[in-house]
């Protein structure tokens, strides 16, 4: 048994069965260890964005860390952007890097690099393996970092030669990090604060969906507060039955709306609220200059403890929460109008079936599109926390592995699906149940209100360049069906209609293409 086969052993007996791969020939001997163990499911993206990316997606929907497999510096380089994502969004990630054999390295061979100056500024967690009798117990090291602390980036540097020399043994899988809880005064403060006027409890993490969202809900309906969170949330339950959440948005000066009248703000798995970007004479956090704000609990505590805690001190655990109706939109009126954003979140919303899963990266389009989606059938929502672009696509393939029994849609601006566009060949491989939403709008149509955002008036030939798309346009058909994925355009509300409920009335990856 050679170092990459205890590194297996280790990951499957630590609960790790899917691995996202992009390997190169440093990794050979762990790609034939994967071909040894078909319970390892292996999933190859090519483009190592789509790999890390893919891995976000599948860990916030099961809460179990997927491996990836990386080629050398420049392979995790590739994949850098979504690693940034998934550790914003506190995603845990266990990422395989190949190195060259360590006696090799002296030789500065093309693809050497600084592994650990790549990896580290995004990884919680970098070892470098020296020895093949060391690579199971730094596996096992691995799982248990990116388990800890509600999620984590762990990355383990493999040179060839520990990979292929002799090891013993896989290793056991490690107790997992005990999670740090706030004090009973602090509760105690917490619950004080919540009964007061003009009291929210802003919510993060697993806080937004499932058994603890509902148990928030409860605080809110004994309380009296807000329930808020942030926009670029990693996931948030939404639709009839889900707990009534109300989000930020993405203008500094809409928030600063939104927040006026917040005087006590509660932290629980989330940070303070602030602005995407600094703007010149506008604030960097929305909340007033007399909110008083108590950091509970970070995104690295223990989230179920403190919620079942403050329901306790705020008399909330049988109260019910208040959750959302079902009331769905109107739809468009004629069928035979241009389409808009809005008019695709009416057709979604009375065509997806309860349990799908939106993973959203339509910039400009997204907001007015699941507006209308708030009151549809429940759905999990997956935005983009660290809003480095070229999420959407790989969070779909990570989401529809995760869950096959569920449809995932994944709206997305022509620009921001060029970044990951590899990522359509790994649906249509895997056959996975995605429906890719283009909104076709031909450009980065949020930097033109960025550029006004920073006082610039006047866009001349230059700015207007690097803001379209266009000239050649890009073919959205032609790119699906290039990766053997179904492709459509349309442009009017019917023909939207018509392909979107075609897409939910069967299996399969397909995209549309709306232009809008």
């Amino acid at each position: 048994m050679n170092g990459a086969e205890t590194l297996v052993k280790t990951f499957l007996a630590g609960g790790v069965d899917v691995c996202f791969a992009n390997p190169g020939t440093s990794e050979m001997h762990f790609v034939a260890a994967l071909d040894r163990h078909p319970d390892m499911r292996c999933v190859l993206c090519l483009f190592e964005g789509g790999a890390t990316g893919a891995a976000d997606g599948y860990y916030r929907m099961t809460g179990r860390p997927a491996a990836t497999l990386l080629h050398l510096a420049p392979g995790f380089g590739n994949g850098y952007a979504n690693v940034h994502n998934a550790r914003k969004g506190h995603s845990a990630m266990i990422n395989v890097v190949g190195e060259h054999a360590d006696y090799h390295l002296r030789y500065d061979a093309p693809l050497k690099g600084d592994i650990k100056g790549v990896t580290g500024p995004v990884s919680d967690w970098v070892m470098a393996t020296m020895d093949s009798l060391e690579v199971a117990q730094d596996g096992a090291e691995a799982i248990r970092a990116a388990t800890a602390r509600n999620g984590q980036i762990a990355t383990l540097i493999l040179p060839a030669n520990t990979a292929w020399e002799e090891a013993e043994g896989p290793a056991d899988p490690l107790p997992p990090v005990k999670l740090h809880r706030p004090r009973p005064d602090q509760i105690a403060a917490a619950a004080q604060a919540l009964r007061e006027e003009g009291a929210a409890l802003m919510l993060g993490g697993r806080a937004l969906y499932g058994e603890l969202a509902r148990l928030a809900g409860r605080i809110a309906a004994a309380t009296g507060c807000r329930l808020m969170a942030d926009l670029f949330v990693p996931r948030i339950e939404r639709g009839a039955g889900a707990v009534a959440i109300d989000c930020l948005v993405y203008p500094v000066l809409e928030n600063v709306e939104i927040l006026k009248d917040i005087r006590h703000m509660v932290l629980l798995g989330h940070g303070q609220p602030t602005s995407f970007f600094a703007y010149p004479d506008r604030p960097s956090t929305p909340e007033r200059a007399d909110c008083r704000i108590l950091n509970l609990c970070t995104p690295q505590m223990d989230l179920a403890f403190t919620l079942q805690e403050l329901a306790e001190a705020t008399g909330a655990a049988d109260v019910e929460p208040a959750l959302l109706p079902l009331a769905l939109p109107d739809l468009p009126a004629d069928p035979e109008a241009a389409i808009t954003a809005e008019d695709v979140g009416r057709v979604v919303a009375h065509h997806i079936p309860e349990g799908a899963i939106i993973a959203n990266e339509g910039v400009t389009s997204g907001p007015p599109m699941l507006a209308q989606m708030r009151q549809g059938p429940r759905h999990d929502l997956l935005y983009n926390p660290g809003g480095a672009i070229g999420a959407a696509l790989p969070l779909s393939v990570g989401a529809a592995i995760a869950c096959p029994g569920r449809k995932v849609i994944a709206p997305t601006g022509d620009g921001s699906a060029m970044y990951t566009v590899q990522s359509l060949w790994t649906m249509a491989r895997e056959n996975l149940d995605v429906t890719v939403l283009i909104f076709a709008n031909r450009g980065y149509q949020i930097l033109r209100g960025e550029l006004a955002n920073v006082g610039v008036t006047e866009i001349g030939r230059n700015a207007e360049r690097m803001f379209n798309v266009e000239s050649p346009e890009l073919d959205w058909v032609a790119l699906a069906q290039g990766h053997g994925v179904d492709g459509v355009r349309v442009e009017t509300v019917g023909a939207f209609t018509e392909a979107f409920s075609d897409a939910m009335n069967r299996r399969g990856p397909c995209l549309i293409e709306i232009a809008c």
